[in-house]
């Protein structure tokens, strides 16, 4: 039991990152096989930012986007942040 404990305290981050990947996933397929309107995140995203409609939108949109992905490179090849 002791060892148990042990893997599942040394490895509660990994359970927890996949649970929630899991969670996704789960949630994303059935909005995508109900086809109702706004129940995905792309749906949602574009609703949230304006997409369709406001170039200001769009332009926060793809600052957040770019640059999230920018600093998730950045602190995955250097190893810091």
């Amino acid at each position: 039991m002791k060892r148990i404990v042990g893997f599942v305290r040394r490895n509660s981050s990994a359970f927890l990152w996949g649970a929630w990947a899991l969670f996704f996933a789960v949630y994303e397929a059935i909005a995508l096989a109900n086809k109702k309107d706004d129940d995905t995140l792309s749906e949602n995203t574009r609703k949230l930012f304006r997409i369709r409609s406001s170039k200001a939108g769009r332009a926060i949109f793809t600052v957040i986007l770019g640059g999230g992905a920018a600093w998730f490179l950045l602190h995955i090849l250097t190893e810091t942040m």
